[in-house]
C-alpha cells in the first residue's frame, strides 16, 4: 500500500522502516533503562542482561553459540571486521584472499585496502545470471589462501549464491569462509551450520530493525584481529560501549522476521513474479539476475537505450521510490560493476532499475508501477532518439 505521503516504496533492499513492535522494544533503552552494560549497579546490569538476551535470540536463529555473536555498527563494519580481521590474523599462513567481482563495496573496498597491505586478491567472475561457480572457487585456491568471502545474495540483481557448496569446499581445505548475508535477513535461511560458513554479516535495517546496528557471526576457533580498540567489549573483539537500544531492536527485528519468513517469502514471491511478468512485456526490457534462484523481494531489470537515473526521477515524480544499478558521481553516471560483470554493455547497463518489495508492498503497488513504467520508458527513449535493437 502507498505510504502516508502516497509513495509506492520499492527500495526495501536499501532500507526498511522500523517495525512498530521493534520500536516498542527499543524505547525503554532510550529513556528509563539507559544504563551502561559495563556498570556494576542494577541499572547497568539490566542493560547487560538485555544485551545477553539479544545475543541469545540471534544465536538461536543462526543456530550458533551466543559467544559467536559480535555486535557492530552495521553490515559494513561487520564485513570489515570479518575480512580484515581474519586475513590479518592469519597473515603468517598466507596472503591470498578470494572474492567475487559482484560483491558489495563494503567487501570490494575492504579487499582493495588489504591489497595495499600486501595481500593478493582474486576477484572471481560470475556467469550472465550473476552466479559464482564452485569450480572457479576451487581452482582459485592456493597454499597461500587464508580467506574466501562470497555474498549470500546480491544486493542489485538478487541472485543467490551456492554458499553451502562453497562452504563445504572451504571447510575441507581448512580455509575460513565469510559471507555477506546482509540481503538475506528475513528472506533466506541463516543456519550457519547448513551454510558451512565461519563468518556471516547482517545489518538490522534490512529486516525492519534500526539503522546503525550490525551482527557478525564468528565461528569458535576462527582467528580474528580486532579492528576497533579501546575496551574489552564483545569478548575483546570489538571495543566500544554497546548500543543497547539498537541491539535489542536488532534481535527483536530478526526474531520477528524469522517467525514470519516462510509466509512472507511466499507472498513476496507471488508479487515479484507478477511484477516481472508485467515489466518484461516492455520492448527491449530484460530481467537481470537468476530467474529463479533470486531473492523473493527482488525484481531488477535492464532497459535498452535509456538512463537509469532519468527513469528514477520520472518514477519519483509519479510517487514511486526505486533505485538503479548505476551510481551517479560528479554528474557522470557510471555503469554498475555488477552489470558489467554479468556482461551487459553500455546499451543496457545504464538503463538499470531495481524494484525491491517488502512487508508493506501490495498488489496495488505492483499495479501502480506496472502501469507507469511502459510510458516512462517509451518517453525517455523518444527523448533520446535511441534506436532499439531486437532481443
Amino acid at each position: 500500500m502507498p505510504l502516508p505521503d502516497g509513495t509506492h516504496y520499492f527500495d526495501h533492499a536499501a532500507t526498511t522502516p522500523v517495525d512498530p513492535r521493534v520500536l516498542a522494544a527499543m524505547l525503554p533503552y532510550f529513556s528509563t533503562e539507559f544504563g551502561n552494560p559495563g556498570g556494576v549497579y542494577r541499572l547497568g546490569q539490566r542493560a547487560a542482561a538485555a544485551v545477553d538476551e539479544s545475543r541469545e535470540e540471534i544465536a538461536a536463529i543462526l543456530r550458533c553459540r551466543p559467544t559467536e555473536i559480535i555486535f557492530t555498527s552495521g553490515g559494513s563494519e561487520a564485513d570489515n571486521l570479518a575480512i580484515k580481521g581474519i586475513a590479518q590474523a592469519n597473515r603468517a599462513r598466507g596472503n591470498h584472499i578470494i572474492t567475487s567481482s559482484i560483491e558489495h563495496h563494503a567487501v570490494l573496498h575492504t579487499c582493495q585496502a588489504l591489497e595495499q597491505q600486501g595481500f593478493q586478491v582474486t576477484y572471481l567472475p560470475v556467469d550472465a545470471q550473476g552466479r559464482v561457480a564452485v569450480a572457479d572457487v576451487a581452482a582459485a585456491i592456493t597454499p597461500a589462501t587464508v580467506l574466501v568471502t562470497i555474498m549470500l545474495a546480491n544486493n542489485e540483481i538478487g541472485s543467490i549464491q551456492p554458499i553451502a557448496e562453497i562452504g563445504a569446499l572451504c571447510r575441507a581445505r581448512h580455509i575460513p569462509f565469510h559471507t555477506d548475508a546482509v540481503q538475506g535477513g528475513g528472506l533466506l535461511p541463516l543456519d550457519v551450520t547448513q551454510l558451512q560458513v565461519d563468518a556471516l554479516s547482517l545489518s538490522a535495517h534490512k529486516f525492519y530493525g534500526p539503522r546503525g546496528v550490525g551482527v557478525l557471526y564468528l565461528r569458535t576457533g576462527t582467528r580474528i584481529a580486532p579492528q576497533t580498540h579501546g575496551g574489552s567489549q564483545e569478548r575483546n573483539r570489538r571495543a566500544g560501549t554497546e548500543n543497547v537500544a539498537g541491539i535489542v531492536g536488532a534481535s527483536t527485528a530478526l526474531t520477528l522476521a524469522q517467525n514470519e519468513r516462510v509466509t512472507e517469502v511466499v507472498r513476496l514471491s507471488a508479487l515479484r513474479d507478477q511484477l516481472i511478468a508485467n515489466v518484461e512485456r516492455i520492448p527491449a526490457a530484460r530481467l537481470t539476475g537468476h530467474p529463479t534462484d533470486r531473492l523473493a523481494n527482488n525484481a531488477s531489470f535492464a532497459f535498452q537505450g535509456i538512463e537509469g537515473e532519468a527513469l528514477l526521477l520520472h518514477l519519483d515524480l509519479a510517487g514511486i521510490a526505486a533505485s538503479s544499478g548505476s551510481a551517479c558521481t560528479s554528474a557522470v553516471v557510471d555503469p554498475s560493476h555488477v552489470l558489467v560483470a554479468i556482461g551487459l554493455d553500455d546499451h543496457w547497463n545504464r538503463g538499470h532499475l531495481r524494484l525491491t518489495l517488502g512487508r508493506d508492498t501490495t498488489a496495488e503497488d505492483v499495479t501502480a508501477v506496472s502501469a507507469q513504467l511502459p510510458m516512462m520508458v517509451e518517453s525517455l527513449r523518444q527523448l533520446g532518439s535511441t534506436p532499439i535493437a531486437s532481443h
